[in-house]
């Protein structure tokens, strides 16, 4: 994917070298910023057996000449932490501020995933320094899922406050990016949002609160899709008021549990049930199916097809992961 007027998107490869980890400096543009002490832990105990094994990746600054880290902060860290006194580092050409971040994206796309609050905020530096929004295209400029893009704009969404939580060093005190996820539907509802007692910062703390006491019958964040589903049916049967007083109601007592915001006259789970069943019927159906015995009948290849691409789109606007 390129852009008007920008270099392309990959820096220049200079060699590979030997320098000393006090000449490097980390990355102010790492979408990485959470490293846990375990596994730091486990990987330093590595290097001090056998060595670091795999170049980092490092540009050289023009303004103070000091080697900047693209790809292999936490060898470095510990490096510094064992003080060796060479590394190995394979250097590019310096980047540009997009290069930079798309470079680092593209270089840990297959590691291990990163926590998605800082990848956010680095997703953020891009789409204000590219002016885009486009989902589809910051997926290709990056290499992220389409999926993750579209959560990493969701937290985005969320005040400082917020975020901080879900940036915590200690992985104890750390909010999960899920909570969030998971809330933002209810927390943006336009239903909910006309509510004269609603507010979305205290309602989202209050669920903090009541997510942590579990307390109230919640027993992990998908429960918020089920309280949005009691908000649809709701406003499908023109139930607002009676939804805004039971929403109301479920967040001052937490003796109350999800079930309360059922409206009888509103619920649309006899409906669900029967899509389920045939659901599952087809699921069963598709299991047993002997590929040999209807390796020729193109047509209905076709419409399962169809039909894989169909469900992908609903679960990714259901903001659900797809798993490969």
């Amino acid at each position: 994917m390129a852009y008007k007027g920008q270099s392309p998107l990959v820096p220049e490869t200079i060699g590979v070298k030997y320098v000393n980890p006090n000449d490097l400096t980390p990355n102010p543009h790492n979408p990485r910023i959470l490293f846990d002490k375990a596994p730091l832990a486990t990987l330093q105990e590595s290097i001090k057996k056998v060595g670091i094994l795999v170049p980092l990746t490092v540009y050289r600054e023009s303004k103070t000449g000091r080697y900047v880290i693209l790809d292999g902060q936490r060898r470095w860290t510990c490096a510094i932490a064992l003080k060796m006194d060479r590394v190995p580092v394979n250097q590019v050409a310096e980047p540009t501020l997009v290069q930079n971040i798309v470079t680092m994206f593209q270089i840990h796309k297959l590691r291990e995933d990163w926590e998605l609050m800082p990848t956010a905020l680095k997703l953020e530096v891009l789409m204000k320094k590219l002016n885009e929004k486009s989902e589809k295209k910051l997926a290709e400029l990056t290499g992220l899922d389409q999926a993750v893009v579209v959560r990493c704009k969701k937290l985005l969404s969320y005040p400082k406050g917020y975020q901080d939580m879900m940036l915590d060093p200690d992985p104890e005190k750390r909010m999960k990016a899920d909570f969030f996820i998971e809330l933002y539907p209810v927390r943006n509802d336009r239903v909910v949002n006309k509510f004269s007692w609603f507010s979305k910062d205290k309602f989202t703390h209050r669920m903090l609160d009541k997510y942590h006491s579990r307390s109230s019958g919640f027993k992990s964040v998908t429960d918020f899709r089920i309280m949005k589903q009691h908000i649809n049916n709701a406003h499908r049967a023109k139930k607002d008021r009676q939804i805004s007083e039971k929403l109301r109601e479920f967040l001052k007592d937490d003796s109350l549990t999800l079930d309360h915001l059922i409206i009888k006259s509103a619920s649309v789970s006899a409906q669900a049930h029967k899509l389920l069943q045939g659901i599952k019927k087809l699921e069963e159906e598709i299991k047993h199916l002997d590929v040999n015995e209807y390796y020729g009948e193109e047509e209905m290849w076709i419409h399962l097809e169809r039909l894989m691409k169909l469900i992908e789109t609903k679960l990714r606007a259901s903001g659900r992961r797809i798993k490969r």
